[in-house]
């Protein structure tokens, strides 16, 4: 039974911080927890042992867990990581695929073009932006399929989730008008980037593939990188803003 209840602790946790219930940053009280989730405090202590296998939490002694939190140094460091590893699985991809991992791939890239068209002629953004990151993800979880090789999965895999711990996920404390005034990404861009990913898998052209999926996670990681970097700075402001009034009292 213990496993089961850390088998849900787990889940729970980890969902939670994925949709961004949980940010970076975030004390993970084990108390709190295990009464929100109806289990004792061992299985919840089990679970955020398992989240740190996972580099989805920290657990420091005396303090507890927080949810994992990376600097920009620890941000590139992880990303060019990533970068060499989806690389090297696009260039996989290309020379292991079958007809079906082809289908696989260029169904989400289909559906992200339809999207694409009803972002641009829609002032209600958010619904759309959810699907569009939803088949981006759909579309690079089949070039890892493709590529055959476990090991190298489900180490991508876990560098996505952290990614996405580390960039807010969309939905998250984000309004309508949010994005009507912030300049909406470039979806040609990615979506030029996806189908020459898409082209050179299907050619079986290992060295394009590689070139076109390190070209594409260049540019996501230029813009992962800045906003990181706006939102540290948004940090320093409010602190120094909150001592400034502490000390004006």
């Amino acid at each position: 039974m213990k496993s089961v209840n850390t088998d849900i602790a787990y889940d729970h946790i980890r969902r939670g911080i994925l949709r961004g219930h949980h940010v970076p940053g975030e004390a993970l009280m084990t108390e709190v927890l295990a009464e929100e989730i109806g289990v004792s405090r061992t299985p919840v202590r089990d679970a955020l042992r398992k989240l740190e296998g996972d580099g989805l939490v920290v657990i420091q002694p005396r303090l507890g867990a927080r949810v994992k939190q990376l600097d920009r140094q620890e941000f590139r460091e992880m990303c060019e990581l990533r970068l060499a590893l989806e690389a090297q699985a696009a260039g996989l991809a290309a020379k292991h695929r079958t007809a079906a991992d082809l289908r696989a791939i260029e169904a989400p890239l289909v559906a992200m073009r339809a999207l694409a068209v009803e972002l641009a002629r829609s002032r209600v953004r958010l619904p759309r932006l959810q699907k569009i990151a939803g088949e981006d993800v759909r579309f690079h979880l089949a070039i890892m399929a493709a590529a055959k090789n476990t090991l190298m999965q489900k180490e991508i895999l876990r560098l996505h989730l952290i990614h996405r711990v580390a960039q807010a996920p969309i939905g998250h404390d984000v309004t309508e008008a949010d994005l009507r005034a912030a300049p909406v990404a470039n979806h040609d861009r990615v979506l030029a980037e996806h189908d020459a990913i898409f082209a050179a898998i299907a050619a079986g052209d290992v060295r394009k593939a590689k070139a076109a999926m390190e070209t594409h996670l260049e540019n996501l990681i230029e813009i992962s990188l800045r906003k990181l970097e706006q939102e540290e700075q948004e940090r320093v402001a409010r602190t120094l803003a909150a001592d400034e009034l502490a000390y004006l009292t």
